[in-house]
């Protein structure tokens, strides 16, 4: 019964892969038997056994994966509570909110059609890195608890959308504002129906019937591309600004009333204002592709800025480890843990935007045009195999040693100069290299991205993309 999972499939902060290449319903069950085991040895005791929530989302390989994931928690011994289709972040509400040990999500996230992959948490904790890693040294050495004799673990379905959907909505008290949704037929959308529903203002929705052809576009927000849509209808209909969300939802992107995106990092400096009002000197967490901009905007507001490595999994812990109130990264992941539960929500962050907005008094496309202009790029990413690109971010490492760089080591290497800064990291997620640049100004930046690439070209690496993750 030992299952051996293709050597990309285990990532560090999640499992994610190909659908019919490198990822198939064996693999669900061995995630499911082997998570199982994990919940059923950890010490987790109760009356009626261990018992794990599962969810999945709108892709089309998402139904059989998640019975395959089912059927393995239930071999394991484990107890099973069905949530069905809906956002990652529904998950995460269930394990938070329900009598379980852990959760397990099918999702693809932000990914092509055909990849797909788990999400998981254990006891209201990020499961990742070294706890990933043992999952799968468990299933290749077929370490795996049968449940004992008769003892098969057994399945409940619970509707727990309208459940979630009051929860994002617990304690509103914003205006009444003029917004777009786009949910990119992700499974961010049935939600969205019915939240905007409980909410005032007026609100237009796009695509939020979920499919996973994904017809009308890609559902990522961190493409601009993929906001054309949103874009044209905050334009068309003069709405006061405009929400979009990842295929699972747990990434927000925003754009004013202008049509100019709100990038992530910019995001967390709305959210910082807000959260440093009542929790005077928090740490506030950032990954380390953030602008600048938001860490001295961090400190002005009376604020502590730490800057951490990139990844959901990775940030959530730390912010857990230290007490922090909010979190966020680039790409649109805003982590809430002043009167949320600390996990990444993308609709939990728009309420709380809409409840941020009345709350300062201004409008998104007012917070736009207060925030410095910044000569930056999007994220950077070079094809690099998975064997090679750690090797050559420590190549790089050496030379600006050698030079007498000013680099900071938190995730990869964060470069500083006299006219910015530039990052180099290895992805955790694709066989690639991802970096970053950002200065005051355009020709500034431009002296930045040609260190990168020379860099780059000194390790035998050549820039051929540069497209967003």
């Amino acid at each position: 019964m030992a299952h051996r999972f293709h050597p990309t499939l285990l990532r560090e902060y999640d499992i994610r892969g190909v659908v019919g290449r490198t990822l198939g319903e064996a693999d669900g069950y061995a995630v499911g038997r082997s998570f199982g085991t994990i919940v059923r040895r950890m010490g987790v005791r109760r009356a009626g056994g261990s018992r794990v929530a599962v969810g999945y989302d709108g892709r089309l390989s998402s139904p059989a994966l998640e019975q395959a994931v089912v059927q393995g928690l239930q071999d394991s011994g484990t107890d099973v509570v069905r949530i069905g289709l809906g956002p990652t972040p529904m998950l995460y509400y269930a394990e938070a909110a329900f009598d379980v040990d852990g959760g397990v999500q099918i999702t693809g996230s932000h990914n092509p059609a055909d990849h797909n992959g788990f999400k998981l948490v254990f006891q209201h904790q990020a499961f990742f890195g070294a706890d990933i890693a043992n999952l799968g040294s468990m299933a290749a050495a077929g370490d795996w608890s049968d449940g004992g004799s008769g003892n098969r673990g057994q399945v409940e379905t619970v509707a727990v959308m309208d459940r979630y959907v009051a929860r994002l909505v617990q304690g509103f008290d914003g205006a009444a504002w003029r917004i777009g949704w786009d949910a990119g037929n992700g499974a961010a959308g049935p939600v969205v129906d019915k939240l905007v529903k409980l909410l005032p203002g007026e609100h237009h929705v796009l695509f939020t019937q979920i499919d996973g052809h994904f017809p009308h576009h890609h559902p990522d927000p961190t493409v601009e591309a993929n906001l054309a849509d949103l874009k044209a209808l905050v334009r068309a209909k003069k709405l006061d600004f405009g929400v979009a969300f990842d295929g699972d939802g747990d990434r927000i992107g925003v754009v004013d009333g202008k049509g100019r995106v709100i990038w992530g990092d910019q995001l967390l400096g709305i959210f910082a204002e807000l959260v440093l009002k009542d929790r005077p000197n928090a740490t506030i967490v950032a990954d380390v592709k953030a602008s600048q901009a938001l860490f001295d905007r961090i400190a002005a507001l009376g604020g502590r800025a730490l800057m951490w490595k990139t990844g959901h999994s990775l940030i959530k812990s730390k912010m857990k480890e230290i007490a922090a109130p909010l979190g966020g990264e680039m790409t649109g992941h805003i982590f809430l843990a002043d009167d949320y539960y600390g996990f990444d929500d993308g609709l939990y962050a728009a309420v709380r935007l809409i409840r941020g907005l009345t709350r300062l008094g201004r409008s998104v496309t007012a917070l736009r045009d207060e925030m410095p202009n910044m000569a930056n790029t999007p994220e950077l990413r070079f094809p690099v195999a998975d064997s090679r690109k750690f090797a050559v971010v420590e190549e790089v490492r050496a030379r600006l040693q050698a030079l007498g760089a000013n680099v900071d080591e938190t995730d990869g290497l964060r470069v500083v100069t006299p006219d910015g800064w530039w990052l180099l990291r290895a992805s955790n997620t694709q066989d690639a290299l991802v970096a970053r640049a950002e200065a005051k100004d355009e020709e500034g930046l431009a002296r930045l991205v040609a260190q990168i690439d020379a860099h780059l070209a000194d390790s035998g690496v050549i820039r051929i993309s540069r497209a967003d993750s």
